[in-house]
Order: C-alpha cells, then sequence, then structure tokens
C-alpha cells in the first residue's frame, strides 16, 4: 500500500521568544514493513540542521531559531510504501544498541504489582500468543479515552486511571514485558484510519523483541499487530525519548500547541 502523509505541527507563544531550538525526529526509516519513497521536512532553520543518528536509530534534525520568535511551523511530507509482515520488523542489523538497552526501566515504563500480575499472562511457550493475551488484557482494563491522561502519564497511573489513549496502552504493554527481562520499545507513527474516522496527532503502539522472530509489534489500541496502514516513525525506551518533536524555548510563558496529520492513500492524494 502507498500512504501519503503531511503532519504539521504549529506553536504560537504569549510572548516573544528570545531563543528556540527543536530536536526533530520526523524522518521514517526503510525497514522491511516500509519504504520510504519520498520525505521532506520543511522548519525554520532546517537548511542549517544539524543532522545525526540518535542511540535508537532515529534520525534527528536539530534547528534553532534566534529571536524574536512569535510562532513555529514545522511540516512533515512524504509518500511511503508498505507492506503485510503481520507486525514482524525482524532482527535488525547494524543497530547503534544492543536490545537489551530496552529492558532498561524508566519513570514512565516501571512496573507494580498489577503490571506484574499482568506480565504473567506472557509466561507461556508460545511467546506470541501470551503477548496477544497481555494486549487484549490490557485493553479490557484501559478503556480508549482521550484527556484522562497527562501528556507523559506513567504505565501504573494509566493502569489504575482505568482509562487512557494508545501511548498509556504501550507504556503499561511495555512495563508488563520488561519487568519479566523482555526488551520492549515504544514506537511513534502514522495510522490510515477508515474514512470516517480523523487520523490522531500520532499514534504509538509497542514492539518487543521474540527469540525466532526479532522485533514485533502489538498496537493495543485497536488490538492488533501493526498492518499494512501503519507506517513507523520513532523508537524509544517510552514516549519521551520517541517524541517526534522535543525542544527548548528561552524566553516566553504560554505555549499554544496545534497539530494536524493527514494519512491517505497516495493514490487518493493524487486524484485531488
Amino acid at each position: 500500500m502507498r500512504l501519503f502523509v503531511r503532519h504539521t505541527t504549529r506553536y504560537k507563544y504569549d510572548q516573544p521568544l528570545a531563543n528556540a531550538m527543536q530536536q526533530l525526529r520526523l524522518t521514517p526509516a526503510d525497514n522491511p514493513a516500509q519504504k520510504v519513497l519520498t520525505w521532506a521536512i520543511e522548519a525554520p532553520g532546517i537548511e542549517r540542521a544539524t543532522t545525526y543518528t540518535d542511540a535508537f536509530d532515529n534520525a534527528v534534525h536539530m534547528i534553532s531559531r534566534a529571536g524574536p520568535v512569535e510562532d513555529v511551523e514545522i511540516t512533515a511530507t512524504g509518500t511511503v510504501e508498505t507492506v503485510e509482515t503481520n507486525g514482524i520488523i525482524g532482527n535488525e542489523r547494524g543497530a547503534s544498541a544492543p536490545s537489551s538497552i530496552y529492558t532498561r526501566v524508566t519513570p514512565l515504563t516501571e512496573a507494580n504489582q498489577a503490571i506484574s500480575k499482568l506480565a504473567t499472562l506472557i509466561e507461556s511457550p508460545d511467546k506470541i500468543s501470551g503477548f496477544h493475551t497481555l494486549m487484549h488484557a490490557i485493553r479490557d482494563k484501559v478503556d480508549y479515552k482521550v484527556g484522562v491522561t497527562e501528556t507523559h502519564a506513567s504505565a501504573i497511573s494509566a493502569l489504575a486511571a482505568g482509562e487512557g489513549v494508545c501511548q498509556d496502552h504501550a507504556h503499561i504493554f511495555i512495563a508488563a514485558a520488561r519487568s519479566v527481562g523482555i526488551p520492549a520499545r515504544y514506537v511513534s507513527g502514522y495510522l490510515l484510519l477508515e474514512e470516517e474516522q480523523a487520523s490522531e496527532a500520532h499514534h504509538a503502539w509497542a514492539e518487543v523483541r521474540i527469540e525466532g522472530l526479532g522485533w514485533v509489534g502489538f498496537d493495543v489500541s485497536n488490538g492488533i499487530c501493526p498492518t499494512d496502514h501503519y507506517i513507523r516513525l520513532t523508537a524509544g525506551l517510552d514516549s519521551r525519548s520517541a517524541a517526534p518533536i522535543r525542544g527548548i524555548r528561552f524566553g516566553g510563558q504560554e505555549e499554544n500547541l496545534h497539530v494536524e496529520v493527514d494519512v491517505v492513500q497516495a493514490a487518493i492524494q493524487q486524484q485531488q
């Protein structure tokens, strides 16, 4: 499937900033489930950006803008060819860090007794079956509801609330996997939804490393492994390290953020 993405992020400040710096993790990479055909980023200072690959193999553009800065608009657009792999990314060659780094617990992926109890569902000779059971158990315990958890809520708080969004589901799944020593990572990306559904600002799911298969994705919110409707953008230990945009600003008090994401089949886009 060929998917076209337009991802626009707008920042508006109550007072002009003296300076703004942002890390853009807005460039997807090729993998067995996707091939990037075209991709471009429009942002203030992008032509002078410092580029590098971070510890989790995300391509990063570091941009800065001297003041006075009243607003910032960043747009990523591109076309990606996706194929169905049943969520399997496999074993990555030449990865910057060993898979064991993804057993590291962060404040957002700590486990408590309730999460450790969920993790017992993984204890099966058939790990794929165990992770599918875990995925559905988390979805049953945490209803999908927007606006009830904080931007970077922890797995423990989201499970206790019983409500949350895709990043909360991913954090709980990751916390359960890591609690039994299985490498798990947070993935941020894009999802082609049905026509009547509006695209999310961004979508998130989890990947775990299973012996014999390598990395396999699980989307708790939708109860499936990622399909050819998904584009994988970033990966990290949690939603903070995998955030598509992270920044530092000097000056100003209030920040107004607006994000628009459109994901359509490329053939449809070309006819418009």
